[in-house]
């Protein structure tokens, strides 16, 4: 991961999850794990090639995991690691506050 530029531990966070899709997908991953398919009809914004760099980065960070079944086709899943959990709290906060700014911008 790149070095911040100012050190503090926002900008790290924000690093890992900022973007459009991170955090996201790892909101749809707390439920449990969805194979590629099911994430991109979750999300039909984002591209195939976004999902899958999306998901390597947050494999990289050991925040995802993703296991392969060795079945024809192939199968696979990504889940939440133990250390990617922990973004159930984030998820929750982020969810709160996006469910404040849409009653606030329908009033």
């Amino acid at each position: 991961m790149k070095d911040t530029v100012t050190g503090c531990s926002v900008e790290l966070a924000m690093h890992l999850l900022g973007g459009r899709w991170r955090l996201l997908i790892a909101s749809y991953l707390i439920d449990g794990p969805k194979r590629f398919n099911e994430l991109r009809r979750l999300i039909p914004g984002i591209s195939q090639r976004m999902l899958s760099l999306d998901l390597r980065a947050l494999e990289d960070a050991s925040l995802i995991a993703r296991t392969v079944y060795p079945t024809v086709p192939v199968k696979v899943e990504y889940a939440l690691t133990e250390e990617g959990r922990r973004l159930g709290k984030v998820v929750a906060v982020v969810q709160e506050f996006g469910l404040w700014l849409k009653d606030r911008n329908s009033n």
